[in-house]
């Protein structure tokens, strides 16, 4: 499998950092607490070791760890990062369809919407799952079209999600289904939500993001017909080095 590169840029447009700054050919990422997503440096070419150095006393300063995004093909740097002392962290799947493919079912009344800005219930929501007020403030930060999602399953709340659109594709971000209310189908009918949102507002294509380690979810978009068609990981400096 070789990762579009194109797919990088689009998840940073739709989950971006608050700022980002080149230091040399590392690129760095204020992500003010908002996750490794709008966290992790990102190499262009190669870095010396002083430049990597030079990347970690910059994240330090910005009170970031050091972590570095491996993108698809990285393998030089992954070897560089593992002999300085860095350990992989969330390796990460891509999935893609196109958005027509999970509008052939409608989804039925009451049972997942579109709505922004996001209500209370949706924040709660996230709140459960680990989604706090610095992932909702990247939210914000999204300058192109975007919206919540918000699922309902025998008329209590169920889940909650966010997808934005940048160059023709929607992708999903922080989809998170209510402990109680999985193995319902609620992800299914957000996804399909999702991607008729996408269609209305003008992207031909769908995507999300997963790590490798949620079997549940890996599972859901290959169930719907979804194809894995990039990944990535990060390195993250271990403690000591």
């Amino acid at each position: 499998m070789t990762t579009d590169p194109r797919y990088y840029a689009l998840t940073e447009a739709t989950w971006p950092p608050a700022s980002t700054r080149g230091l040399g050919p590392v690129t760095l990422r204020d992500g003010q607490g908002g996750g490794s997503r709008v966290s992790a440096a990102t190499v262009h070419g190669t870095a010396s070791d002083a430049e990597i150095a030079a990347a970690e006393d910059a994240m330090r300063a910005m009170g970031q760890d050091g972590l570095f995004m491996i993108r698809d093909g990285e393998t030089e740097l992954d070897a560089q990062l593992a002999a300085r002392g860095y350990a992989v962290k969330d390796p990460v799947n891509l999935w893609t369809c196109p958005a027509a493919h999970l509008t052939d079912i409608p989804v039925p009344r009451v049972t997942a919407f579109c709505v922004w800005e996001p209500l209370a219930i949706q924040r709660e929501i996230w709140e459960q799952g680990g989604i706090g007020p610095e992932r909702l403030a990247v939210m914000q930060r999204v300058q192109g079209p975007k919206t919540g999602l918000l699922a309902r399953h025998k008329d209590k709340p169920a889940g909650a999600g966010f997808v934005a659109i940048h160059n023709g594709v929607a992708i999903v971000h922080a989809l998170e289904i209510l402990p109680h209310q999985r193995r319902c189908g609620m992800g299914a009918w957000m996804m399909r939500q999702a991607a008729f949102w996408a269609l209305e507002n003008g992207a031909g294509e769908l995507a999300v993001l997963c790590t490798k380690r949620n079997e549940g979810a890996n599972g859901l978009y290959a169930s719907l017909g979804m194809k894995c068609t990039g990944q990535y990981h990060y390195r993250i400096l271990q403690k000591g080095h």
